[in-house]
């Protein structure tokens, strides 16, 4: 029942998690450095999220590519167009007016 997945930082090349792709359920994506909340995307991010998807696709794997970081109703849309599937958001949902709101938009890939 237990997931394992594995995490990389912005500045981590996918070369990095190749070796274990075969045994992780799950690969996040860090979109910002970590550290501290409400920090922008980083636009490099996407390029990577998308050749993880294709690496993933090659070798028919059903990974999880997970998302963290400066996601909002804006970055949402190519987060999930480059081949995401999981994504947080801190920031944005704590932020808004309405949680319910841009928590429907995340889903919905954007406004």
């Amino acid at each position: 029942g237990i997931k394992a997945g594995v995490a990389l930082n912005p500045g981590t090349p996918l070369c990095m998690v190749e070796p274990v792709l075969e045994d992780v359920d799950m690969i996040l994506l860090m979109s910002v450095n970590p550290g501290f909340g409400g920090q922008s995307y980083i636009p490099s991010v996407t390029g990577k999220i998308r050749e993880l998807r294709r690496m993933l696709d090659e070798r028919n794997l059903n990974t999880d590519i997970q998302v963290d970081g400066g996601i909002d109703a804006t970055t949402v849309k190519d987060v999930i167009e480059a081949g995401a599937n999981v994504i947080v958001a801190g920031s944005a949902v704590y932020k808004a007016e309405d949680t319910r709101e841009i928590i429907s938009i995340l889903r919905n890939g954007g406004k």
